[in-house]
């Protein structure tokens, strides 16, 4: 009977992670009655929820929870103990308190957008539950903690999601995370007022060389026109030799 228990448990907890989008540690709301019934059939809550769940859980309550197990008086005091050992969650009757089953649906919304988890053994909390999908509920029964099979409300959730007719929480969060990365979300004055910064950057060398001018011709080396001078001066005096040394000879014959 345990290990058929378990398996359900598996199946049923699958069913939320694969179509609602939970993750370990699962977070467990738990009221004032589900301790009672604990605390009646000798149950460890810190326990036995982990290894039913098969993972990590948090276990949590509302100030609503409490503050109502102190007005019922010594009648649940042993729940009570129970109760404050847990996490409190914020929930928005800070200033006026309500009872723990409006308390604890008022915390799960319409969609269960945080993934909770609900213990209770209160029927008008079970009723309300069953009306919005995703909330998986755990409750206790022949001294044994039970995980109810997933709501019609949820298997509806579910059919709506495959023919298209809705967007599931796990992709409705994906296209969160893709317009924040892409900042299609923001508004456009928030776009226009941020200015990307400029990285700065070296001058280009190739800039700050001088620029060279056009059409003016460069002028001639002046060696060039030193050398062809004396080449031509060696040039004439050479011929001035051969001239006096063909005129000597012959002022000798004569």
């Amino acid at each position: 009977m345990k290990i058929k228990r378990q398996k359900q448990a598996k199946k049923t907890i699958s069913f939320y992670k694969y179509n609602f989008g939970f993750r370990e540690p699962f977070q467990i709301l738990i009221d004032g009655t589900f301790c009672q019934a604990a605390l009646k059939n000798k149950i460890q809550i810190k326990e036995q929820m982990p290894k039913y769940l098969m993972g990590e859980v948090q276990l949590c309550t509302t100030s609503c929870a409490l503050k109502e197990l102190e007005t019922l008086g010594k009648q649940l005091y042993g729940a009570k103990i129970i109760l404050q050992r847990f996490q409190v969650r914020k929930c928005p009757h800070f200033k006026e308190p309500v009872s723990a089953s409006e308390c604890l649906l008022s915390m799960l919304e319409e969609t269960n957008s945080h993934h909770y988890f609900v213990a209770t053994q209160d029927h008008t909390v079970t009723t309300g539950l069953k009306k919005i999908p995703g909330v998986p509920l755990l409750y206790i029964i022949l001294n044994t903690i039970v995980l109810d099979k997933p709501s019609q409300a949820s298997l509806d959730h579910v059919q709506a999601v495959q023919l298209g007719e809705l967007v599931s929480p796990a992709q409705q969060q994906s296209i969160r995370t893709l317009k924040e990365e892409q900042g299609i979300g923001q508004k456009d004055g928030e776009r226009r007022g941020k200015k990307r910064k400029r990285k700065q950057s070296n001058p280009n060398p190739l800039s700050c060389l001088k620029k060279k001018k056009k059409g003016v011709p460069t002028p001639p080396l002046k060696k060039t026109e030193q050398e062809g001078k004396r080449k031509r001066s060696r040039h004439k005096k050479r011929k001035v030799e051969a001239g006096d040394g063909t005129a000597a000879p012959a002022a000798a014959n004569t």
